[in-house]
């Protein structure tokens, strides 16, 4: 149930070692670290906003639990994806290096590694955070293991799209491992972090875009060219920005972050658009790729930071607008 962004998050953590022999460092990168991190993060603020709902204290023990959980269900969709993806992991740069491509680790080690890591992460979610927050996990790692890696990411150039499903829901799983429902904050961090994947990834297709040429993958950048990417990287960033702001319009956070979430998507909606000027492709891409990764980080910490801690209401406060 990684995002997208979690799959490129870290690009150089895999092991230099040339050694087929495995070790614990293949097992760890295997969970793709770097991806955890980044996840993580967003499954804390989903915990953190909807924990201004309450009115209570935050729970600290069940926000260890949630993440634990999670971390552990999101690790295992990583480790299932590196087990699919061996075979053409190996005709990328990137990608070659990794424990599966190189033969370290057996494939069925690797298939039970991940399947044991999703079924402990889902168990924890179920008995220590809540059952929707379980299910939540369950859907999100079905989706990225089965729908996004095993079928579309090989067939489909809406791959990226369709998989940012499975990276927009750690944040629903904090935020209902607190409410036990899904309210509005949830859909509406479901909704930022679908939108901030697609341009996050494409930045990162751009600039390895033979290497996914070279190993099959219809990716859009591969299939319809920079330009095309270029638009649709657009109209993402585009949406993201009011799209951040449904927050603060539903009461959830403050003043704070509509400032900050406003510059912070303005910023990346100016750095698409001088993509079109761009005289080199790659050198622009590794901007996006890399503002991307902190534009989510930063929206995130002020979200925490500036989080409302009283009952959010359940419609648009339009005295606010207007």
């Amino acid at each position: 149930m990684a995002s997208n962004a979690g799959t490129v998050a870290r690009e150089h953590t895999e092991p230099s070692a040339e050694s087929r022999k495995p070790t614990w460092r293949d097992f760890y990168q295997l969970a793709k670290p770097g991806i955890l991190f980044s996840n993580s993060i967003t499954v804390f603020g989903g915990f953190w906003i909807a924990s201004g709902q309450t009115g209570e204290r935050i729970d600290f023990l069940l926000l260890l639990w949630t993440l634990l959980g999670s971390a552990l269900v999101m690790a295992s969709g990583c480790v299932l994806n590196n087990y699919l993806d061996r075979d053409l992991d190996k005709l990328m740069t990137r990608t070659q290096k990794r424990a599966t491509a190189r033969g370290a680790i057996s494939p069925r080690v690797v298939m039970w590694y991940g399947i044991t890591l999703g079924v402990v992460g889902l168990g924890v979610l179920y008995l220590l955070a809540n059952p929707l927050a379980a299910l939540l996990g369950f859907a999100g790692l079905l989706v990225y293991v089965w729908v996004y890696t095993a079928w579309l990411k090989r067939t489909s150039v809406y791959s990226t799209s369709i998989g940012g499903i499975s990276g927009a829901i750690p944040p629903m799983i904090g935020f209902t491992a607190v409410s036990g429902e899904l309210g509005a904050g949830a859909w509406i961090l479901f909704l930022i972090m679908f939108l901030w994947q697609p341009p996050h990834f494409w930045a990162l297709g751009i600039r390895r875009k033979e290497e996914y040429r070279a190993a099959g993958y219809p990716l859009l950048p591969v299939v319809q060219g920079n330009h095309a990417t270029k638009l649709a990287m657009m109209r993402y960033t585009i949406m993201l920005v009011p799209g951040s702001l449904l927050l603060y319009l539903y009461g959830y956070v403050g003043e704070i972050y509509v400032i900050a979430a406003t510059i912070l998507g303005m910023i990346w909606v100016v750095m698409t658009l001088r993509g079109f000027q761009a005289q080199d492709d790659e050198a622009w891409a590794r901007k996006m790729f890399v503002y991307s990764i902190n534009y989510l980080t930063l929206l995130f910490l002020v979200m925490v930071i500036d989080t409302n801690f009283v009952s959010a209401t359940p419609s648009i406060p339009f005295e606010r607008i207007g």
